[in-house]
């Protein structure tokens, strides 16, 4: 890549000793820029702060700042703009962070092919799955990423995910599925991202309301509704963007928590025996424009499920994963969620 014409050279031999060695070339990297400053400056324009970059890399503060010091002087120009809120990059520093994550990304994975060309590991991800996604797509997920790649060591992990996906970007996890917020466009450059797909949830209505016969219900009349739908931390992006959406119609709704989370038939009969009409808004739960299929709790307390007109209430799974993976785990990824997508 320009900037850093070392790729090629990484594998025949030229980086060694932690160090990247000096190049003839006028584009070589500075004598003295070593690996450990490359992870130090990608640590701290993605922590955002020395102070969380330094808890990340397990350093001193002090050391920390000495080093990204050092780097700067090898290159030769600032690479952070140091604010009382954070850093910021330069445009220096956009260059050198984009090319430091690919000299890291082949390094680690010259390293990972030689420890396993050894038989001293296996690749090993982390996956995270967002609890309440529909089973079915969780065991495609699951079934799916099994099978394209039986010798990598996955790590299941279920755990509710911000729209940032941050437990990626803190390490604390390699990949996940989840649904993606609205504005997935503005997620880091860190991240990659495919579409799974869209889908819609159920909304239980009382038998007797009119729309149970047409097997649908208006965005405007739920918007009047006392709705039952969360909590909010099982999944906040979804949660505000569909209470967005129910505000257009009438700007003081809100949700009411379920009583009973983890219990769709408890939260249903709480829902028929109150003293005012409600409904139950399910998560995200078939492909959009899909029915609603019947299930062991269709009828229960006089509530069945119906659809919302227009498909006006939609979340979009995506497959999410570092960019610091190894190759070969990234195409394991890829190929997982187009699988799944098909």
């Amino acid at each position: 890549m320009a900037g850093w014409d070392c790729m090629e050279k990484a594998e025949n031999g030229s980086i060694s000793h932690g160090s990247i060695s000096s190049l003839d070339s006028e584009n070589s990297a500075p004598q003295g820029v070593e690996l450990r400053h490359l992870r130090y400056f990608v640590a701290v324009a993605e922590a955002g702060t020395f102070t969380h970059a330094a808890e990340r890399m397990y350093v001193g503060q002090p050391t920390l700042s000495q080093q990204i010091r050092r780097l700067e002087e090898f290159v030769g120009t600032p690479l952070l703009q140091r604010r009382r809120e954070g850093v910021r990059l330069t445009e220096a520093g956009t260059v050198l962070l984009e090319e430091s994550r690919a000299v890291l990304s082949l390094v680690d994975h010259g390293v990972g092919r030689t420890r396993r060309a050894a038989g001293l590991g296996r690749s090993r991800l982390r996956f995270v799955v967002q609890p309440y996604l529909p089973p079915t797509l969780a065991a495609a997920t699951v079934s799916r990423l099994r099978s394209a790649a039986p010798e990598v060591d996955v790590t299941w992990l279920e755990t509710a995910l911000d729209a940032d996906f941050s437990s990626i970007l803190q390490r604390e996890a390699d990949a996940a599925m989840g649904w993606m917020s609205p504005a997935k466009c503005a997620l880091p450059d860190a991240l990659d991202v495919m579409d799974i797909g869209s889908f819609e949830p159920d909304i239980w209505i009382p038998a007797r309301h009119r729309g149970a016969a047409n097997g649908a219900i208006g965005l405007d009349e739920l918007a009047r509704m006392h709705l039952i739908h969360g909590p909010r931390h099982a999944d906040p992006g979804t949660y505000d963007a569909w209470r967005s959406v129910l505000r257009t119609r009438n700007p003081s709704f809100d949700f009411t928590d379920p009583p009973f989370r983890q219990s769709l038939p408890m939260t249903l009969a709480f829902a028929a025996t109150g003293s005012r009409p409600s409904a139950v808004l399910t998560g995200p739960c078939h492909p959009v424009g899909t029915a609603p299929r019947p299930t062991a709790d269709a009828g229960r307390h006089g509530m069945v499920p119906v659809r919302v007109e227009d498909s006006s209430l939609t979340a979009t799974a995506g497959l999410v994963w570092s960019t610091d993976l190894p190759r070969e785990l990234q195409q394991v990824l890829f190929e997982t969620a187009e699988r799944i997508a098909a």
